[in-house]
């Protein structure tokens, strides 16, 4: 079970996401917090699985709370649901450790979707944020140079940029968890990034997006 935690100062914005995650039979919503300040107190306690985040909360702001949640837990999973008007929230929600980021318009099942991505370990996002953050790394630095990287690694990279879990890298490369876990390892040592999110930028900015990944292979007959 998942366990999660709905982080959003609107009452109606909490009530629907708290319906959204309890129709699914996987997932409990283990507590909702109207402000920052609130979030990191029942991260604490509440030990949630994921928290849902929003970026534009009073008291403590998302990008705040995130980085609080994660200096004392880690293993927590946060997910930043933004709007068209945050665009200013995004890279410090991104550098506070978010681990997706997702649109508050964004449809129940890709929400739960999201969820289940970032409880397993992926790196769930709106492929509109993503080119919003993509956008403003390239107005602000040159474009990412994937030069170095090796075949395998370009096909991993460009799987990481589409928000695979390293589950579903493995199964759509015919590869070993361990294997693929070896690849993102050394992906983000020589791209320099920090965490998934930021390897998908900077695969997107290299112009590995998710177009650029190679497709499931059909089954035998």
């Amino acid at each position: 079970m998942i366990r999660v935690l709905v982080a959003d100062d609107q009452h109606l914005v909490r009530a629907g996401l708290r319906v959204f995650c309890e129709s699914a039979a996987d997932m409990a919503v283990a507590g909702e917090a109207a402000d920052g300040r609130e979030a990191v107190a029942l991260a604490g306690r509440l030990l949630p699985d994921v928290v849902l985040m929003d970026l534009r909360m009073p008291v403590l702001d998302g990008a705040a709370a995130t980085e609080r949640i994660l200096a004392a837990r880690p293993a927590t999973r946060v997910l930043a649901l933004t709007t068209f008007g945050d665009d200013d929230h995004l890279y410090p929600a991104l550098a506070a450790g978010a681990c997706g980021f997702l649109l508050k318009s964004a449809p129940p099942g890709e929400l739960l979707d999201a969820v289940r991505r970032a409880a397993a370990g992926g790196t769930p996002f709106s492929q509109e944020v993503l080119g919003r953050l993509v956008e403003r790394a390239v107005s602000a630095r040159p474009e990412a140079d994937p030069g170095g990287l090796t075949p395998r690694e370009r096909q991993v990279l460009a799987l990481v940029a589409a928000g695979l879990t390293n589950q579903e890298i493995a199964a759509r490369l015919h590869l070993g968890v361990t294997t693929v876990k070896t690849h993102v390892a050394a992906l983000l040592a020589k791209t320099d990034c920090p965490n998934r999110i930021r390897l998908a930028v900077f695969a997107v900015r290299a112009g590995l997006g998710p177009d650029d990944s190679p497709s499931p292979r059909s089954p035998r007959r």
